[in-house]
């Protein structure tokens, strides 16, 4: 059947700030579902607190709404708004909470708003451990033997009638496995019970028979009104199950079913979802399988988009949420095209040529203390995504992706040594996989290794390949490899800096890239079509291998590539997905070819149809270089935009320069002279710009020397770094040995930066952009928190709120002193620190900033667009001249860090030079006697350590 006629206005709800579990898969679903409603010209409200997503952009939908997701705020706007229905399936946990939350108290129905895209009962009973538990047995489905508890009590009972521990618990109604876990021995037991009671809404969790070493798998399915079911995608987890799927290794399609086995779990799924409600839209099914028996059991089901379908989205090429939209107001799949290949219904079901591994980004360095091992709850930050035509191809280029130091699956350095790898392979870790390649490669057999970790012998084989091509190169020198086993080589993912690293003489990747070349092996690029090449494909979305053709034809048109941000981490977020949005809107509207580069698969920028190209690949030099070469056969690249990527981006800066090619914006040198902490600090004293006493380091006896020098307390800061890695407060000569000593080892050969902490001052972060003539600052953010807390995890407050004329005066002076002086052209971040009246310059970063999206929001200017199109020539004046500057912000925009820490009970609550918050809320307030300024105001020092 068509569209809904009798719904004119839809409400979507967002899912809030990034937590652990619930990141910006959910912004990016969301973003689908309101284009894609907009698109069918309905009026399209949407509410989130998230300020850094381009969802709550203002072209996302018809009004967006950034306020807090309580269900006062939710019925405040509907009074304003009343929309005719609402779509929570878009907001992750937060979202169906809250949709749920009004049911119960018949909020929907009393204000005449229907809920769409999921049945409000559905969700109940998914949720529900025991009612889910008694409806897979009402339809005959094997489950694992369990039962719900909602006391210590009745949990030691159930144990006891499990057959002891192992066990596993599950808490109800909460995200990413919060408070769940596996229960090994009887000293975590009561601590952990505890725990999951506390954390669940409804004090209730699952204790479930223990099914470590079973391989797990999801699938992503869909469903109309008419009751067609299609499968989008099957997701096979390397890590087996106990390690839940968020922090897995995963590869899709599945790989090591039989056609049989895989069969009945396409059955199961498709019963499941018809089993648990009446609804259309998107829905995930987990499942585990025996490897010995063969045994097929259900994990869960989640009757909503979730944090899967934004992989299984790339994966595919075919858009989930965006169908899952139209499906939610009357469409059947029959009805809809596939967009992707434009002449084939969204009713097919993708078809993969490829493979795609997805591998977790974790950030365990910011917390210390952690325990790094793997369980039931999730504690992954991000992930990044690679496709190739083989596994080993696609699991290389996802390490390269990684962006922790890694040229591939470790080829790149010795192995590990044996009492490491045997202690890491005794639990699940986030580097699994990089010590089976240890093991594998000190003699371990593949039997020997499944037998300890559970990994299938499937993956553990194909990582056994890689290191028999790497014994063979061994044994080479670079003249000496043959075209055909370079060619295989470069078909199994190994980068140029690999190979350098793996023959016989001193060679560097240059070296092997000109050898490469010499021999005729440049990367193809494959199209992501849905169909396996079964019909051409109308979107351009590509991914490199190695064949004799090229499915990506190049335009004579003048192109401009931008590079993303990599995988989400702390320090480095989503808020660079909208700058890169912006950016690639930007240069579109100039009249570019718009070029996008990324390896997120949770990104709006990722997304097929933002850029005119979007090639899904790892912002690691080797394959970016390859692209750039691919689009300029014509010679009309006219550059790249470093600025909007973080320092993912910037870092390839002068690789660019080196090559000859274009940077829009500032250039690489000055680049350096902000970045590099030692530069930058001379570069200000050389302008008389106030700073806090200085001295750069490069041994731990200068370190010494200069701490006593400079005096204590002292900021220890590495260059180079985002989120503040590796900074922190000394206050005596043992700290600074102990501090510089793990800075050196976690980035060897970093020059270091001591200075002055000025204790009880106030820190200030300044967004600006620069056309090189004039300076526009964008907004001046005075934090809540005293210097020494780390910007990201600070409350900022736009504008200031307690500092003089006189101090304003000298902050806006010293960023147009530096930003002219620096030739930035683009954006700017600068942090100072205002102490007894007088403002002292900390760092300058040439580049978006996290915070360009809050000030963006804040004020109603595109900040990000700006910067752009003044990189690719315009003047700042055009835009002041058309009023395009000018600020409608009345009263207070604050921006409240949020953090995770529910999933490292371990690690103590402290704030300090170093970032550890995963996400960010808007609040709007015209007093500052409003709980969003007073609350963090009281306990502003309450963290503050080093």
């Amino acid at each position: 059947m068509p569209r809904r006629n009798d719904i004119e206005s839809i409400m979507l709800i967002g899912s809030g700030p990034i937590v652990i579990g619930q990141a910006c898969e959910f912004d990016y679903s969301g973003s689908q579902a309101a284009r894609a409603l907009m698109d069918e010209s309905y009026d399209v409200s949407l509410v989130n607190s998230n300020p850094a997503t381009i969802m709550t952009d203002p072209m996302m939908a018809d009004t967006v709404y950034l306020r807090e997701l309580t269900p006062p705020s939710i019925r405040q706007i509907v009074e304003t708004e009343q929309p005719d229905a609402v779509m929570p399936t878009m907001g992750g946990q937060t979202g169906l909470n809250l949709a749920q939350t009004l049911q119960e108290e018949g909020f929907w129905t009393d204000h005449g708003v229907e809920v769409i895209g999921v049945d409000i009962d559905a969700v109940e009973m998914t949720e529900d451990r025991q009612r889910f538990r008694d409806m897979v047995d009402d339809i005959d489905m094997d489950q694992s033997r369990s039962r719900t508890a909602k006391s210590l009590l009745e949990a030691k009972e159930i144990t006891q009638e499990l057959g002891g521990l192992p066990i596993v618990i599950r808490p109800s109604y909460t995200l990413g496995g919060s408070g769940g876990g596996i229960v090994w021995n009887a000293d975590e037991f009561e601590k952990m019970i505890t725990r999951g009671l506390e954390m669940s809404p409804v004090h209730q969790i699952l204790i479930d028979e223990c099914l470590f070493g079973w391989k797990e798998y999801e699938l992503e399915l869909l469903r109309d009104d008419n009751d067609n079911v299609i499968i989008i995608c099957s997701i096979e987890n390397v890590d087996p199950m106990g390690v839940h799927t968020g922090d897995s290794v995963t590869v899709a399609p599945q790989q090591t079913l039989t056609d049989k086995q895989f069969q009945q779990m396409r059955d199961g799924a498709i019963k499941l979802m018809r089993s648990i409600g009446d609804f259309a839209g998107g829905c995930n099914v987990q499942f585990a399988f025996d490897p010995d028996s063969g045994r097929m059991v259900v994990i869960e089901i989640n009757p909503r988009v979730s944090r899967s379908s934004a992989l299984a989205s790339k994966a595919t090429g075919y858009p989930i949420a965006k169908v899952a939209a139209k499906l939610g107001v009357g469409y059947t799949l029959d009805e809809l095209p596939n967009e992707v290949t434009g002449n084939t219904s969204a009713c097919f079901e993708p078809s993969l040529d490829y493979v795609v591994t997805k591998v977790p980004r974790f950030n365990f360095e910011k917390f210390e203390g952690v325990n790094e091992e793997l369980t039931t709850q999730m504690k992954a930050v991000g992930e990044v995504m690679s496709i190739g035509r083989t596994f080993p191809e696609s699991l290389q280029k996802a390490w390269q992706s990684l962006e922790i130091g890694y040229a591939g699956l470790g080829a790149d350095r010795p192995p590990a040594d044996r009492e490491t790898v045997r202690e890491r392979l005794q639990k699940p870790h986030w580097d699994d996989l990089l010590h089976v390649r240890s093991a594998l490669k000190r003699g371990a057999s593949v039997e020997e290794v499944h037998d300890v970790t559970k990994i299938d012998p499937w993956f553990l084989y194909k990582i056994q390949d890689l290191l028999h091509l790497e014994d063979k190169l061994h044994d080479l020198t670079l003249e000496q490899i043959s075209e055909d086993l370079f060619y295989e080589v470069k078909q199994h993912g190994f980068s140029d800096e690999q190979i350098a690293h793996l023959v016989q003489e001193d060679v560097t990747d240059k070296d092997v890239r000109e050898r490469r070349k010499a021999l005729g092996h440049t990367p193809s690029y494959q199209v992501v079509d849905t169909c396996a090449g079964e019909f051409p494909a109308e979107t351009p979305y590509f991914y490199s291998t190695y064949e004799t053709d090229t499915e990506s034809e190049v335009t004579d048109k003048e192109k401009v590539l931008i590079l993303g941000s990599g995988p989400n981490r702390i320090g480095q977020g989503i808020e660079f997905d909208y700058s890169c949005v912006h950016g690639v809107k930007a240069a579109r509207d100039m009249g570019y070819e718009a070029i996008m580069i990324n390896c997120n698969p949770e990104t709006v920028s990722t997304d097929f149809d933002v850029a005119d190209k979007l090639y899904f690949e790892p912002v690691f030099w080797e394959r970016v270089l390859d692209i750039v070469e691919h689009e300029d056969q014509n010679g009309d690249v006219a550059g790249v935009i470093l600025q909007l990527g973080g320092q993912t981006a910037l870092k390839l800066a002068e690789r660019f320069e080196e090559n000859g090619i274009e940077i829009f914006g500032t250039n690489s040198r000055m680049m350096d002279q902000a970045e590099d902490r030692g530069k930058f600090s001379t570069l200000l004293r050389d302008l008389d710009v106030p700073f806090p006493n200085y001295d750069v380091v490069d041994s731990p006896t200068e370190a010494m020397r200069a701490a006593e020098r400079i005096g204590y307390p002292i900021l220890v800061r590495p260059s180079y770094v985002l989120g503040g890695q590796g900074m922190r407060i000394a206050i005596n000569k043992e700290e600074v040995e102990h501090y510089v000593g793990k800075i050196w080892d976690l980035l060897p050969e970093n020059e270091i930066l001591m200075d002055r902490f000025l204790e009880d001052s106030v820190e200030i972060d300044v967004d600006a952009v620069s056309d090189g003539e004039e300076v526009w600052v964008a907004g001046i953010m005075q934090h809540i928190e005293p210097a020494g807390v780390h910007s990201g995890d600070s409350t900022a407050v736009l504008p200031p709120f307690s500092l003089s004329e006189d101090v304003l005066d000298q902050v806006r002076g010293y960023v147009e002193q530096l930003a002219l002086h620096l030739g930035v052209t683009g954006l700017m971040n600068v942090q100072m620190v205002v102490k007894d009246e007088k403002v002292y310059v900390i760092e300058a970063n040439p580049r978006a900033s996290r915070t360009v999206p809050f000030i963006s929001k804040a004020i109603e200017v595109p900040v990000a667009r700006v910067a752009t199109q003044v990189m690719l020539g315009k003047k700042l004046a055009e835009f002041r001249e058309a009023g395009k500057l000018e600020s409608t912000l009345e009263g207070y925009a604050i921006k409240e860090p949020v953090f995770t820490w529910d999933k490292f009970p371990e690690v103590p609550k402290e704030l300090g030079p170093e970032m550890r918050s995963t996400g960010e809320a808007i609040a709007f307030v015209d007093e500052l006697t409003d709980e969003h300024f007073q609350r963090p105001y009281e306990m502003k020092d309450l963290y503050l350590s080093k």
